[in-house]
């Protein structure tokens, strides 16, 4: 019988590519990943996995496994959750995405205000990248959504409200030999360079990028902190958030650079699922104010 550590290990394998990623991620041996697959493969009696030289692709039935396992891994947890809430007295949980372009800062205080204000309700925070916020929403692991980007529809019943447009900042080292260049540059002189791009958390819905021409490498990173290290290291250009890059603009570290180019302002906003409206969701709304207080405290 098909165990929930066995869900996940396909999943994990579904996930990286290979068995190879898949062992460093669980601290296993490559064989033993390799071995369990295996194992799994014949009680079912089905391929999941096309092996190659380095990699693994999943067979048309390894995806309907690998969805049908995401789903079941999803309710499982519920389960769980469901069972500690009922066996503590606690009310529904509520969960809030947040896109990785809002202030930090902010996260912490809304957290101690609500846990003030409710004493039985569970609160979840999940930090998500672009395209990842609204897949939150749509498969219900969160319901509400602040510092959403670029709005493509998800389905289901959704209301927004604006947070203002990011302004986004060109970014280099001030060692970088981009730095010194007093005028617009063009996308040829980018393109040698690697473009530093955050990775989108999304797993079913188109991914974005940050910022990419055609033809140019990419150096994904999973946040901005390690986005910022590496602007600073000269490893690679690109765009960040001018509210969350500005410190070290002021401070030297960076230089802000023209593009004959620029990268276009994004609208922002929040978004919540307006059929699981209820006290805490309520609440959390009210809390956050209208759209300048919501890019004042959170964008600004």
């Amino acid at each position: 019988m098909l165990s929930e550590q066995a869900l996940e290990l396909i999943d994990i394998v579904a996930r990286v590519g290979s068995f190879t990623a898949a062992a460093n991620r669980l601290h296993k041996v490559p064989s033993a990943v390799s071995y369990a697959v295996k194992q799994i493969e014949e009680e079912l009696g089905v391929v999941l996995f096309e092996r190659h030289h380095r990699s693994v692709t999943l067979t048309p039935a390894g995806e309907h496994f690998v969805k049908q396992a995401r789903n079941l891994l999803t309710q499982m947890d519920e389960m769980k959750r469901g069972t500690q809430r009922v066996a503590n007295g606690w009310q529904p949980t509520l969960s809030i995405a947040l896109d990785n372009i809002v202030r930090a800062d902010r996260i912490s205080v809304l957290i101690a205000d609500f846990y003030r204000h409710f004493q039985d309700i569970e609160l979840i925070i999940r930090i998500e990248v672009f395209n990842g916020v609204w897949e939150a929403l749509a498969t219900g692991r969160s319901d509400i959504a602040i510092g959403a980007t670029t709005a493509i529809p998800v389905g289901g019943v959704y209301q927004y409200k604006d947070m203002g447009d990011i302004q986004w900042a060109f970014l280099v080292s001030k060692n970088h030999p981009l730095a010194n260049i007093d005028r617009p540059l063009t996308d040829d002189e980018l393109r040698p360079f690697p473009s530093i791009c955050l990775e989108d958390t999304s797993r079913e819905i188109p991914k974005r990028m940050t910022w990419l021409l055609e033809n140019q490498r990419r150096l994904v990173v999973p946040d901005w902190i390690r986005a910022i290290n590496c602007f600073r290291e000269g490893l690679g250009v690109g765009y960040m958030p001018v509210h969350l890059a500005s410190v070290f603009i002021k401070a030297g570290a960076l230089v802000q650079k023209q593009l004959e180019n620029p990268k276009l302002t994004s609208p922002c906003c929040l978004a919540w699922n307006a059929d699981k409206m209820s006290p805490a969701l309520a609440w959390v709304l009210d809390y956050l104010g209208d759209t300048d207080k919501l890019h004042r405290e959170w964008l600004a």
